[in-house]
């Protein structure tokens, strides 16, 4: 007689719950270890790849290993090889050290592993995430009724904003695409706005030749009179112009272009106006520092990072939209086998993803543990940091060349000293920081950017005796 099972076996995929909980014991105490190690190590990679590879050829995984061994490796191999975008004196790429509850989230997350394509199959992770997008759009100055989603990062989001920039302009382009235009369409940023815009252009199918990378006033803001004659010039010769889109925290050097006037432009001439605040859209937070975004609340749609200033996990963006008709025009589709009972609501028809992650929850622990409060002492002492480095670097003959409201520096070296280039390089291979080069209105620049919320004035010390050793220089 057979005997029924009450559960299946456990294997090494699925264990038993106490064992369950013994590695995820030990897995909490090798990260807070290994944490504590980056943050008095190197920046840097340390790790000899040609050993690590060797090391990787042996996992043909026809044998398995204990998890508890494999964890520790893979731990030991991230903690020595690759930058550490945690570590305090990583005045990097704006991925600051994710905030404690976002890092929550991501494991809440995949503990229950909702699929939020629809709303019938996770209608609480779905109104949460709602829930969130509506607060932001509500705190940037958007009206009542203003709605959008979350998405893996900047890029989807912009994306996203190009998609329904088009759709308005010419409602024939969802079923013919660029085509359905009696001139080809095209859409204008500055040029020193980031350059996943002509990707962008790509995706959309309208050509990257439909992006215009308008002139700057010469501080890396864009000159709306340039702005003004680029599209008049293609009005000319039967182009269609769709939309302006303003940046509010260039890449290279943190400038907000004029919002104000290219919202009354937009207006003026009928086109979608979107401003990519990526990463100084986290200034929203703060009610001193909310005056330098004057005007995004007229856009039509705004991107902001969550993983960005507000320092969650990585792959956490947000578009917001005006009209939340036209993301379920833009992206709709009729299917039989998909849950669902609320098209309008459900994520899969309101955005450019299908299966989807959690990613909201990440923003919401955050904001329910600090509050909006919480966030503007972090955006605040950002740029209260990136001052204190400013004053020292000016008090040792080097010059800051851009004026950002945000925390981030475009430095000239010294006299005498060596270019950014050589500089730069000298300061991450001694891994006491990473800096890097970037090129503002045509000069290259040595760029910080401090929105790591555990970088201290000490750690800017550190920082600015490295680039003085690397330049030559006394500290």
């Amino acid at each position: 007689m057979k005997t029924s099972q009450s559960s299946a076996a456990p294997t090494a995929l699925f264990p038993r719950p106490h064992d369950r909980t013994r590695t995820d014991d030990l897995l909490t105490r090798h990260l807070q270890d290994a944490h504590a190690r980056v943050v008095a190590g190197s920046v840097t990679p340390t790790l000899d790849m040609g050993a690590f590879k060797a090391e990787l050829a042996a996992f043909d995984f026809e044998q398995p290993r204990s998890l508890d061994e494999v964890l520790a490796w893979a731990i030991a191999g991230l903690e020595r090889g690759i930058v550490h975008i945690t570590h305090p004196r990583y005045l990097g790429l704006y991925n600051p050290v994710p905030t404690f509850p976002s890092q929550c989230a991501d494991r809440i997350a995949a503990a229950f592993n909702p699929q939020l394509a629809t709303a019938t199959t996770s209608p609480v992770a779905v109104e949460l995430e709602a829930h969130v997008i509506r607060t932001v759009a509500q705190r940037a100055g958007f009206p009542a009724g203003s709605a959008g989603h979350f998405t893996t990062g900047g890029a989807e989001a912009n994306n996203t904003a190009l998609i329904c920039a088009v759709t308005r302009a010419c409602p024939g382009f969802a079923l013919d695409g660029a085509r359905a235009f009696d001139g080809r369409p095209i859409f204008y940023v500055s040029n020193e706005a980031h350059l996943a815009w002509l990707k962008i252009a790509h995706q959309a199918g309208i050509g990257r030749s439909a992006v215009r990378l308008v002139a700057t006033d010469g501080s890396g803001r864009m000159d709306v009179n340039a702005l003004v004659r680029e599209i008049a010039a293609d009005r000319a010769v039967g182009n269609t112009p769709v939309m302006i889109v303003a940046t509010a925290g260039t890449t290279n050097a943190g400038m907000i272009d004029p919002l104000p006037e290219c919202a009354a432009l937009a207006r003026e001439l009928g086109l979608w106006y979107h401003v990519d605040a990526a990463w100084g859209g986290a200034a929203i937070a703060s009610d001193r520092l909310r005056p330098h975004l004057a005007g995004i609340e007229a856009a039509d749609s705004v991107t902001i990072d969550a993983h960005k200033w507000f320092a969650t996990t990585m792959g956490c963006g947000m578009i917001i939209l005006r009209d939340a008709a036209l993301l379920s025009y833009a992206f709709q589709v009729a299917t039989t086998y998909m849950p669902s009972n609320q098209r309008h609501l459900d994520p899969y028809v309101t955005s450019v993803q299908w299966s989807r992650r959690f990613l909201g929850l990440r923003l919401f622990l955050s904001l329910a543990a600090a509050g909006w409060n919480g966030y503007a002492d972090h955006v605040e002492r950002s740029v209260a940091t990136a001052q204190y480095m400013r004053d020292e670097l000016l008090a040792r003959g080097w010059a800051v060349v851009n004026d950002s409201p945000l925390a981030v520096l475009s430095i000239h070296p010294p006299f005498g000293a060596p270019d950014a280039r050589v500089i730069v390089a000298n300061v991450v291979q001694s891994g006491q920081a990473w800096i890097s080069t970037a090129v503002l209105e045509g000069r290259e620049v040595i760029r910080a950017c401090i929105t790591h919320g555990e970088t201290t004035r000490h750690d800017i010390d550190h920082v600015v005796a490295a680039m003085q050793a690397a330049s030559g220089l006394a500290a």
